[in-house]
């Protein structure tokens, strides 16, 4: 009778793993990818950018509720375009990249809009700290190859970054706008 059941049981772990086998095809490719983050100091935009993440992705649009998605951003990889800022950003009242080196996103539901268009919810992770958030997401497909793009804002101080003195919204606003474009192989034809 427990040998039934663990036979059970076992049987039902390895179809498991082949059913997400079959969608785990999907890869993000690095090189023609982006995550932009805009923020506003003293009223003026000021736009920075990711140079290192990665994902793993399990999602098949017809079957968009089953999706699994979870990135990863190297905090230390942030860059403004001068060696002075970026060494701020590392630092414990930014980032913290010592004690907080990457950053997450682990999505618990997608929802078709339709015409290529989804809500991605999940738990964005920065600095230890957690925030629900929905993201909409756009897909298009040229040959094998399908791009997400999206955009969303954080507050950045209920993710502790900008602390002390830099947590006067009149020198750094609190809003920071964050756009991605993501290109993937392995998705499942619209």
């Amino acid at each position: 009778m427990y040998s039934a059941y663990f036979r059970n049981l076992w049987l039902a772990v390895i179809a498991s793993g082949f059913a997400f086998a079959a969608n785990a095809q999907q890869l993000l490719l690095p090189a023609q990818s982006e995550i932009i983050f805009v923020s506003k100091q003293m009223g003026v935009p000021v736009e920075g950018r990711f140079k290192k993440f990665d994902a793993k992705i399990s999602f098949d649009p017809a079957k968009a509720a089953t999706g699994k998605i979870a990135f990863t951003v190297d905090m230390g990889s942030a860059t403004l375009g001068m060696k002075e800022t970026d060494a701020e950003l590392v630092k414990a009242d930014w980032f913290n990249t010592a004690k907080f080196a990457q950053a997450t996103f682990q999505s618990n539901s997608i929802k078709a809009l339709g015409a290529g268009k989804f809500e991605v919810g999940g738990v964005l992770s920065i600095k230890g700290l957690n925030q629900n958030l929905v993201v909409p997401v756009s897909l298009s497909q040229t040959g094998v190859s399908t791009t997400a793009v999206g955009a969303f804002v954080l507050k950045r101080l209920a993710f502790k970054i900008g602390e002390n003195e830099w947590s006067d919204t009149s020198m750094v606003a609190d809003d920071v706008q964050v756009k991605f474009k993501f290109a993937l192989t392995g998705v499942n034809k619209l």
